[in-house]
């Protein structure tokens, strides 16, 4: 079985964020088929695209998983399901436990279930940000632009994103 590298997003802005989002890391190494290879500092972030919410806990980790991409989406959306979201009733509105894969090796991949690289991470400070803890010299299979280089290229000053104690 083939090893991929994964980078995959972790937030949360509902009832205990910091222990929803490592219940949710948990119950995605418990599957038995990814392991934590790095994970980033934990971020205090402003919600951005749908603002009328509360702030969010978000951080990254970098997996090591025989999956394959559309399995690993299948394991995120189960382990996200369990944790209690549901269906989302407002595109980028609260959630309990939000998972997405950011990176899969430097896979480009457009399906109608999977983006990869996500489609809006190189305009997300909350992603840029941890992803740049991790490993700043990442290279973005499509942009061909480093992480630290397109979070320094951010001017959206709507996207506050402070260390979580």
């Amino acid at each position: 079985m083939a090893n991929h590298i994964a980078y995959i997003s972790v937030g949360s802005n509902i009832g205990n964020k910091l222990e929803n989002c490592h219940k949710g890391v948990d119950a995605l190494i418990s599957c038995g088929s990814t392991d934590i290879l790095k994970h980033s500092r934990t971020y205090k972030t402003d919600p951005v695209d749908y603002t009328d919410q509360d702030w969010f806990i978000n951080y990254v980790i970098k997996i090591r998983t025989v999956l394959d991409p559309l399995q690993l989406l299948t394991t995120l959306i189960e382990v996200q399901h369990r944790a209690g979201r549901m269906v989302d009733k407002i595109r980028f509105g609260p959630r309990v436990l939000d998972m997405d894969i950011l990176l899969f090796d430097d896979l480009v991949l457009r399906s109608a279930k999977l983006i990869i690289p996500h489609p809006r991470m190189h305009k997300r400070r909350f992603l840029l940000q941890p992803i740049c803890d991790i490993d700043p010299k990442i290279i973005h299979p499509i942009l061909k632009k480093s992480m630290q280089y397109l979070l320094d290229s951010l001017n959206d000053s709507g996207q506050g994103v402070e260390p979580y104690p």
